[in-house]
């Protein structure tokens, strides 16, 4: 007798993952690629969608064919801020614009002018000014700059719902999706802001669904209950909501690191927003505080300097293991040593240094180390946002960065007040999934 599973693709920036569990929410498989950006019509990099569709229908029609696994619920996991817009007949009109993607100041400028100002906005949709990062302005950047390829969009699909639209021909949003950063939600009369009806966006945003929602679709000739998809890091937060009545904090970690206070009730303040602290939704429409760290991308980009001018191959990263000694040698320096990238704040109010010069550390070893302790620096002024004036005491970490000695070292001793849980099996937004097809 095949075993029946939930199947979970869950795609990351970096990563595409693909994971089977079984009802007990076990974990039973997982496999992951990693596919080559391609460009937009302005040459700037973005998502293959049609590599990641592609590798999806493959991945998922391999494993209906198996002998030993029954797939009987299926859903998505992905990364936010970002839309598929499709014709009337269902076919992707533009490429998956990168949410870095550089907005136009000029429109950027006519956009909030219209819209009593861009502090204003930012507080009733509870996000910063981001641009691309604030996805609903992409429709409008579309509208006005590309209006006879506007004029086309029969539905504009945030990315998870487009996955799910991949498998059951169903356009639809949902709240996990509308309710990060995008623009479009008032997180006070929690409804679409007046502008997306002013602009009649409404008419290219499918009906709002419960995130748990699911239909059954015929694929290959098994019937499977298809979730509607949702936003990774709302999904990362799911299963500790379940699991857990005693208030907490969530990092989940990875291109973003997000941490997630469901137990802060505080307004959203300017000062707040200034330093990328936010609201999200969750599952249920409620919001939640978050405040957020570009930080995985960050490391990323480092670790690959690092690695070049130490002469060392693109992952020695992984292998490289907290050291107490590194740690005391470099910890009390008070100078910064590290040139950030793209790790800012919204008010600017990230410090780096001017330049970064690897030639003062003796190893690759001396520079991670130094390069992490100035990260959980940043990190933990993140940590500190989300938690407020909460009386917590647990924070509990996902994602890639669990995998890191150093940083969950480096993260315990800066926060002494703390219990801190390294998820052993971090598993974050895909166990989200498969419990929110579940629920």
């Amino acid at each position: 007798m095949k075993q029946p599973t939930i199947a979970v693709f869950d795609i990351g920036k970096t990563n595409k993952k693909f994971f089977l569990f079984d009802f007990e929410f076990k974990e039973l498989h997982q496999e992951y690629i990693s596919i080559p950006e391609t460009t937009d019509e302005d040459g700037y990099p973005c998502e293959d969608l049609l590599a990641v569709t592609t590798w999806m229908q493959q991945t998922l029609n391999r494993f209906l064919q198996s002998d030993t696994i029954e797939i009987k619920r299926l859903n998505f996991s992905t990364y936010g801020a970002s839309f598929v817009h499709l014709d009337a007949q269902g076919t992707p009109l533009t490429p998956l614009y990168n949410y870095t993607k550089p907005y136009p100041s000029e429109l950027l400028e006519d956009f909030y002018e219209k819209n009593e100002g861009k502090d204003t906005f930012s507080v009733y949709t509870a996000s910063p000014a981001l641009g691309m990062l604030n996805s609903g302005l992409q429709l409008y950047w579309l509208r006005k700059t590309k209006p006879d390829l506007f004029a086309k969009i029969r539905y504009s699909l945030h990315f998870p719902q487009y996955c799910s639209y991949l498998f059951t021909g169903l356009a639809a949003s949902e709240y996990t999706s509308v309710g990060c950063h995008t623009g479009l939600w008032n997180f006070v009369t929690r409804h679409y802001h007046r502008w997306v009806i002013n602009e009649q966006l409404d008419t290219i945003l499918p009906p709002l669904v419960p995130t748990t929602q699911f239909t059954f679709s015929e694929l290959n000739g098994h019937t499977i209950r298809v979730g509607t998809g949702i936003h990774d890091s709302s999904a990362a937060l799911l299963p500790y909501i379940v699991q857990n009545k005693e208030p907490f904090l969530l990092l989940s970690t990875g291109t973003w690191n997000i941490t997630f206070n469901p137990f802060n009730n505080e307004p959203l303040t300017k000062e707040e927003l200034n330093q990328d602290c936010l609201l999200y939704l969750q599952t249920n429409g409620e919001p939640v505080k978050a405040s957020r760290l570009f930080l995985g991308n960050e490391y990323n980009y480092q670790t690959q300097l690092l690695a070049t001018y130490f002469q060392k191959s693109p992952d020695y990263f992984r292998q490289v293991e907290f050291d107490e000694g590194i740690y005391i040698k470099w910890k009390g320096l008070h100078e910064k040593s590290f040139c950030w990238q793209n790790l800012q704040f919204p008010d600017n109010s990230i410090i780096g240094a001017d330049q970064t010069d690897l030639s003062v550390f003796g190893s690759f070893e001396e520079a991670l180390h130094r390069m992490m302790i100035e990260m959980i620096d940043l990190q933990v002024r993140s940590i500190k946002l989300a938690t407020g004036s909460t009386h917590i005491h647990k924070l509990f970490v996902d994602g890639g960065f669990t995998n890191s000695s150093l940083f969950i070292e480096m993260l315990s001793r800066s926060l002494p007040s703390f219990e801190i849980i390294a998820t052993p099996t971090p598993l974050g937004s895909s166990l989200g999934a498969a419990m929110a097809i579940s629920i």
